[in-house]
């Protein structure tokens, strides 16, 4: 009973908060955004500002508090750009809260499926001057869902590999002794 209290609790509010905080409130500000104001730059900047925010926060702090994964694009010497995804490794694992892993992975998902709707409505109710932000909406929150689920998968699939390349090297060498043996 105890230990699964802890493991639901949510270890770190504030970012847990803005997790969400971010998001929601460009959600918000292109739906209420006309109601509120005339100025269509002003809600244009508001909203990319939010959305800015969200991507900073959560590639850079939520994803590594609330679920131990991170990830980033680095250049080579050679001009050649590389996506490298991290994720926690053995016991640390077991300091992820269930609820915050909940809490981020349903922001990752629901927010870019609703900028992808606002996409459709905003082209079918010919509102084109909102589609460039629509479309950063989808831009920023998916590449954010993009390199979590590499982190996620490639976590998996980078396990499966080291086992695979250390019984492969174990079977070769194996083999090279027997035969020298021979």
């Amino acid at each position: 009973g105890r230990g699964k209290s802890k493991k639901t609790k949510i270890k770190h509010p504030v970012a847990s908060f803005f997790h969400l905080f971010f998001r929601m409130s460009a959600i918000l500000v292109y739906l209420l955004c006309e109601l509120l104001s005339s100025s269509f730059i002003a809600c244009m900047v508001t909203i990319i500002l939010f959305l800015s925010a969200d991507f900073w926060t959560v590639k850079n702090i939520t994803g590594r508090l609330m679920v131990g994964l991170r990830w980033w694009n680095q250049v080579d010497d050679d001009g050649k750009s590389h996506w490298v995804f991290e994720s926690r490794k053995g016991n640390s694992k077991q300091l992820v809260s269930d609820s915050e892993s909940r809490i981020f992975w349903l922001g990752l998902v629901v927010c870019p499926i609703i900028w992808v709707f606002f996409v459709f409505s905003t082209l079918f109710s010919f509102r084109i001057k909102w589609l460039a932000v629509v479309i950063m909406g989808v831009v920023l929150q998916g590449a954010n869902l993009y390199g979590y689920v590499r982190c996620k998968v490639g976590s998996r699939t980078n396990l499966k590999n080291m086992a695979t390349n250390y019984f492969g090297r174990q079977f070769l060498k194996q083999t090279m002794t027997n035969q020298e043996e021979s």
